[in-house]
């Protein structure tokens, strides 16, 4: 997803050159401090960490000016408000972008005066409705003990109980994964006594049209990464924060699951409930196993996460695959658990003859992942050279029971928006017939959303072994290494999952 509900809505600045516009500005700043319906938070680090680029990657804009070099480009403090969608909610929050920590006195805002300026701030916000997280923002080429000192000046600054959490920035071209400056400095971090509730490893750089497919992904990797911190905004229990004021209400991102084979249109079903191009589409073919990509997208009031998966393209595949399709099947299992579970599952097909493929996914996703217990709707693609789209499913519906595919709804689409008039009404009628359905499906009252765990995962891997092997032997030794260097699992649960997948019952 491009996220889109990011909006600046206004800034507030204090400036300290003439005392009348830093009295007035400071009153703006009060008056944000004290909003209700908003979670503060305080963006701080050294000057070139990357705060401006992280709150443009937050907020999807351009709004906060940037600087090619280490020269500090922030001269005062910055509010910037957001619809933030976390990990199943969408929050409303503000962004208070300070000026940059260690410029020398040739700077842009020397170090004294930046101090001082972000003491003046967080007494303000203090005074009225509270921090209610600090983001500390650094450059990911800068080692765990040059991050202390900074961290110490806040700690000492705020009254106990706000949580901090680390974004570390520039880490575009970090190998293998951008998580990887974690793993490295984790233990310098706790060994000089820092403590953080989280932390997102990201890279905050702006697309161009020439950037490759995965600098795209990583920022949008990285939009999530940081948006899911501000989970740490909200208490634990009850509805109040550390101050004991209300936070504001929040509506639950509902999770659905795309999946189908390649070629059937999923990418473009992605857009098309989106109302706008939001995931990347190809004609070609791609032979993967269990990854996936997730959106965030609103229609209708309602908030959806739609986690866009490549499952099976062969009934068989070999060990190697099988091995991928393992850590690939616990990464995809644990993140749509912290996400709050599956809402519905979205079965994609493209209409023509019905393959194996198509059943096998079908057994892979509703009957093997999610047990039978989650929604599950259709949706058929390629009909737009039907008279009428929904006579396709008037011939052709009874096929299904002989597959053993029963679903809970359908919609007959087309995913394509061509250039002629009926094609374009008839994928604006489109639109409106898979939105319905997905809205229908997920609408409160239904079944909750549906999560699993590790025990759910050792037995969905014994299965998706048969499915993919045809139950050819998988050596213990190759599935341990698997699951502790590539899924980040600790020795001892890998070894016992191992044995359990290993077992021959289901």
């Amino acid at each position: 997803m491009s996220p889109s509900l990011g909006r600046t809505l206004s800034t507030v600045s204090l400036r300290t050159s003439d005392e009348s516009v830093a009295v007035r500005n400071h009153r703006r700043v009060e008056d944000a401090s004290r909003r209700p319906d908003t979670c503060n938070v305080v963006i701080f680090g050294q000057t070139g960490a990357g705060k401006s680029s992280l709150v443009n990657l937050i907020t999807w804009t351009q709004a906060s000016p940037t600087s090619p070099d280490t020269k500090g480009c922030t001269t005062e403090s910055t509010v910037y408000e957001h619809d933030a969608v976390t990990q199943n909610k969408t929050l409303k929050v503000q962004l208070f972008d300070t000026v940059g920590l260690d410029e020398g006195p040739e700077g842009t805002v020397p170090n004294e005066q930046a101090q001082i300026a972000l003491k003046k701030l967080l007494k303000t916000l203090e005074a009225n409705r509270g921090i209610h997280l600090l983001m500390y923002c650094v450059l990911g080429s800068k080692d765990a003990q040059a991050l202390e000192r900074n961290y110490k000046l806040l700690c000492s600054k705020v009254k106990g109980g706000v949580p901090i959490v680390l974004v570390v920035t520039g880490l575009e071209g970090r190998k293998p994964e951008m998580e990887q400056w974690w793993t490295d400095n984790e233990k310098s971090i706790s060994d000089l006594g820092m403590k953080f509730s989280g932390h997102a490893c990201i890279t905050a750089v702006t697309i161009n049209e020439s950037d490759t497919d995965e600098v795209r992904q990583r920022r949008e990797q990285s939009y999530h990464a940081v948006c899911n911190l501000f989970e740490h905004c909200r208490p634990q229990n009850g509805t109040e924060n550390f101050r004991g004021t209300t936070l504001p209400p929040a509506r639950r991102t509902k999770n659905i699951v795309l999946f189908g084979e390649t070629g059937a249109g999923k990418s473009s079903l992605v857009n098309l409930m989106a109302g706008k191009e939001v995931a990347l589409t190809s004609s070609g073919t791609q032979h993967c196993t269990m990854r996936w990509q997730d959106y965030n997208i609103e229609f209708n009031g309602e908030s959806f996460k739609v986690f866009n998966t490549f499952g099976l393209e062969e009934p068989q595949l070999g060990i190697k695959e099988y091995l991928e399709s393992v850590e690939n099947a616990y990464r995809l299992i644990k993140e749509l658990d912290s996400q709050g579970g599956i809402d519905l599952l979205l079965f994609c097909i493209r209409a023509g003859r019905m393959t194996t493929t198509i059943q096998s996914n079908y057994r892979l996703f509703h009957e093997f992942l999610c047990e039978k217990k989650v929604p599950i709707v259709l949706a058929i693609t390629n009909l737009e050279r039907e008279q009428r789209m929904e006579d396709w499913w008037d011939r052709e519906h009874d096929i299904f029971p002989r597959y053993q595919i029963y679903v809970a709804g359908h919609a007959c689409i087309t995913a394509a928006n061509g250039l002629d008039s009926r094609h374009k009404d008839l994928y604006e009628e489109s639109r409106i017939t898979i939105r319905h359905l997905v809205k229908q499906s997920t609408a409160d009252g239904q079944k909750q959303a549906w999560t699993g765990g590790d025990n759910l995962f050792a037995s969905f891997m014994r299965k998706v072994k048969q499915l993919l092997t045809g139950g050819s032997h998988v050596k213990r030794k190759d599935l341990i290494p698997r699951l502790t260097k590539h899924c980040g699992i600790s020795q001892e649960v890998a070894k016992h999952l191992a044995d359990i997948i290993k077992q021959q019952k289901c």
